[in-house]
């Protein structure tokens, strides 16, 4: 089984609640969590384009914004179907539109998080 990565920025306390989430969802150990809010994080791109979206490497490809989250889904057991049905047609655009959509409010909702 390949592993999953995923960067996620640790200053985000948004971020890092979720992350905590599918930590324990995790038991078969299947993702890689690297945190680029510090300085000695290992990144395949630009730290600043890491913090600004999610992003996951699935299988060698890297993975960003729903289609990241897609595959942490599948990765995940319980999530699975989740992961699975981002793969139906028009569905990975739909969630990549909402995830956009979070984006623009992501700053206001980190604020009420602190």
């Amino acid at each position: 089984m390949n592993r999953l990565t995923v960067w996620y920025d640790g200053a985000c306390p948004l971020c890092t609640r979720e992350i905590a989430l599918i930590r324990r969802l995790d038991r078969r150990r299947a993702i890689e969590f690297i945190d680029v809010a510090g300085e000695d994080a290992a990144c395949p791109i630009d730290r600043a384009m890491l913090l600004a979206r999610f992003h996951a490497r699935e299988g060698g490809v890297l993975l960003s914004g729903a289609a990241a989250f897609a595959a942490m889904w599948r990765a995940v057991p319980l999530l699975r179907p989740l992961g699975l049905a981002a793969r139906l047609p028009g569905a990975l655009w739909l969630l990549e539109r909402a995830y956009r959509g979070f984006l623009r409010v992501r700053p206001a909702l980190q604020r009420l998080a602190r």
